[in-house]
C-alpha cells in the first residue's frame, strides 16, 4: 500500500470572528514556509468566515472547509447551505455526520451518507464523522457502533480522494480525555479493515483521522499510531502555536 498523505483539519465549530482572520493568515504563514507535501492542512471555520479565509491572500496551500451542508442545491431550506454554496465559496471540503451534529440535531447515518454524496455531486471531499459516546465504549459496543455508523454513514462511491474518515470519541471530544494508543489502534485497524473490505484499494488509500482532544502534549504519540493519518483538531486549531506544533508532529 502506497503512503498516505496525512491530513491536519482544525474544526473551530461554533467559534471565531473577523478578528480571528489573523489566527488563519499566522496558520498559513507557518504551514506555507514547511515542507507542504509532508501533510495536508485544512481549517474548518463557522460560515460567517468561509469565504473570507478560503479567499484569502496567504492560504497559500492550506485548505478551507466548512462544517456541514445541507443535501440540497437550492430550495426552500431557511437557514441552510447547500454544497454549491460552500464551493461558491472557494472551499474544498466539508464535515458531515459530526457528533455534535448527531446528538444536538438527530442526524442519522442515512442523512449523513446522503450529505456525503451531495458534497461530491459539488466537487468537494467529505470528512465524515464517527464514534461511539461514554456509555457505549463502557458497554464494550465500541467496535460494533464504529462499523453501524460507518457502513451506514459513507455511501458507495466513496474514494481516497473524495471521502476521510475522522474517529471522534465523543466522549473525548472537549474534554481533555483521550483514547488510549492501544484503544485507537483497534478502532482505526477495524475501520481500515471495514473499509478495505468495502472499496478494496481505495478504502487501502483512504485517509482515517483521529479527533479527541488532539493537542500538543499528545500528537506525536498518536500520529505515530497505525492506521491513523492526521487528525480532526477541535480548540487547539484556533491557536495557531499548537495548531502548527500538532502539524509538525506529523
Amino acid at each position: 500500500m502506497a503512503a498516505i498523505k496525512p491530513l491536519i483539519a482544525g474544526n473551530w465549530k461554533m467559534n471565531g470572528s473577523r478578528s480571528n482572520i489573523s489566527d488563519f493568515a499566522a496558520i498559513a504563514s507557518g504551514y506555507n514556509k514547511t515542507d507542504t507535501g509532508k501533510a495536508d492542512a485544512m481549517i474548518c471555520p463557522p460560515f460567517t468566515l468561509l469565504a473570507a479565509l478560503a479567499n484569502h491572500p496567504d492560504a497559500g496551500a492550506l485548505a478551507v472547509g466548512a462544517q456541514d451542508c445541507h443535501v440540497a442545491q437550492t430550495g426552500a431550506h431557511t437557514g441552510d447551505i447547500s454544497p454549491e454554496m460552500i464551493t461558491d465559496c472557494s472551499a474544498s471540503a466539508v464535515i458531515v455526520g459530526h457528533s455534535e451534529r448527531r446528538a444536538d440535531h438527530g442526524e442519522s447515518n442515512e442523512l449523513i451518507a446522503q450529505k456525503a454524496q451531495a458534497s461530491w455531486r459539488a466537487g468537494l471531499m467529505a470528512i465524515i464523522c464517527i464514534g461511539e459516546t461514554e456509555q457505549q465504549r463502557q458497554n464494550g459496543d465500541t467496535l460494533s457502533v464504529v462499523e453501524s455508523q460507518l457502513t451506514g454513514s459513507v455511501p458507495q462511491g466513496a474514494t481516497a480522494k473524495n471521502t476521510v474518515i475522522a474517529y471522534e470519541p465523543v466522549w473525548a471530544i472537549g474534554t481533555g480525555l483521550t483514547a488510549s494508543v492501544e484503544d485507537v489502534a483497534e478502532v482505526h485497524g477495524h475501520i481500515r479493515q471495514l473499509l478495505v473490505s468495502s472499496f478494496g484499494d481505495e478504502g487501502a488509500s483512504m485517509r482515517i483521522l483521529y479527533g479527541g482532544s488532539v493537542k500538543l502534549g499528545n500528537a506525536a504519540q498518536l500520529m505515530a499510531v497505525d492506521n491513523v493519518n492526521g487528525a480532526l483538531v477541535g480548540g487547539a486549531s484556533l491557536k495557531p502555536v499548537d495548531f502548527l506544533g500538532i502539524l509538525a508532529a506529523i
